[in-house]
């Protein structure tokens, strides 16, 4: 009686480089350039009381780009990091500008005086994308993968290296940004304030982030009006504890939070004038909402492909045989999740 071999299992993972990650770099990036582009040296670079002139280049921050050079030279090097982030937001040849991009969003928040939240999610974001990047081969990050077919070559052992990185980079990112809308909601709760519905009547008369006069005769309705002023001030707790809890829910759920999100964020913008925070945040909601390796049809730049299911890889690092292959997905620009 002959053995008959018993089928090798392979496990396999969806490549992380579709253009939701694409897109996710190229906000991180806007957001940056934004911040060069319309505050000059003089505002972003001056003293702090209590803390010194900035940058202080103390520690780890004194590897900065604007520690590197003279204070004389710091409009110079301000646009020469403008025009790099603005190469990366374009998507041309991730993995050239993956380092570059993480290295300047730090020397961002760690160079200037005004920083806020979204420079320090910027550079945690692009530090983490740059370990997706680093694998993409592709020369726009833009492109979406195409499918593998069976007969096709074998993974090579450093594109699965390769994947299982950054499928774990963006795994990571996504814990850290339901951890930041976990904090965020929470942190609100023991105030009076958010538990009595009327902190953003404060936040709205605030003399540096309040409402802007153009937009008041919309918003002094809702403000000065106790329901909707107690909804103002609850919805957004109740939003950002849904998209805390957004890795427990399913696919269908996630998208439906994401334009709740993206809208949450840019109604911070426009009320409060935190652009570039607000696009720090919308490259982390993609991040934290979409499928990994997931590729948006309207975004792509091979849309003649009929099919744009992106390529498994098997993540046995042992094993140069090809994944097993699997059945097409319905969708076809979402990334097919780890099976075995």
């Amino acid at each position: 009686m002959l053995n008959t071999p018993t089928p090798r299992r392979t496990r396999s993972i969806a490549l992380p480089w579709g253009n939701a990650f694409g897109l996710a770099r190229t906000l991180l990036a806007l957001g940056t350039a934004g911040t060069l582009i319309f505050s000059n040296s003089a505002t972003l670079f001056r003293p702090v009381v209590t803390l010194g002139e900035y940058p202080l280049c103390q520690g780890m921050t004194a590897g900065g780009a604007f520690c590197l050079v003279p204070r004389g030279q710091f409009d110079v090097l301000r646009w020469l990091c403008v025009a790099v982030l603005l190469v990366t937001a374009s998507g041309w040849r991730p993995r050239l500008t993956a380092l570059p991009h993480a290295y300047i969003s730090f020397s961002v928040f760690s160079g200037i005086a005004i920083g806020d939240g979204g420079d320090q999610i910027t550079w945690i974001l692009s530090l983490l994308l740059a370990l997706v990047a680093l694998g993409d081969g592709r020369r726009w990050h833009w492109q979406t993968p195409g499918e593998r077919a069976a007969d096709d070559d074998p993974v090579s052992r450093a594109t699965r290296g390769w994947a299982l990185l950054g499928t774990s980079a963006w795994t990571i990112a996504r814990l850290q940004m339901a951890l930041l809308y976990f904090q965020a909601s929470v942190a609100k709760l023991p105030h009076t304030e958010w538990a009595d519905g009327s902190a953003m009547y404060y936040w709205a008369n605030n003399s540096s982030f309040g409402f802007p006069e153009w937009i008041r005769p919309v918003t002094d309705p809702v403000v000065y009006s106790p329901v909707g002023i107690a909804a103002l001030t609850w919805l957004p707790i109740a939003l950002e504890l849904a998209l805390a809890a957004s890795p427990l829910m399913s696919q269908r759920a996630r998208w439906a939070l994401l334009p709740l999100g993206i809208a949450f964020h840019l109604g911070i913008a426009v009320l409060m004038g935190l652009w570039s925070f607000a696009l720090a945040m919308g490259a982390g909601l993609f991040l934290l909402l979409s499928p990994i390796g997931h590729s948006f049809p309207a975004l792509s730049t091979n849309r003649s492909q009929k099919k744009q299911t992106p390529p498994c890889a098997p993540a046995s690092p042992g094993d140069d045989s090809p994944a097993t292959p699997a059945p097409v997905s319905p969708s076809p620009s979402s990334p097919r999740p780890l099976v075995s």
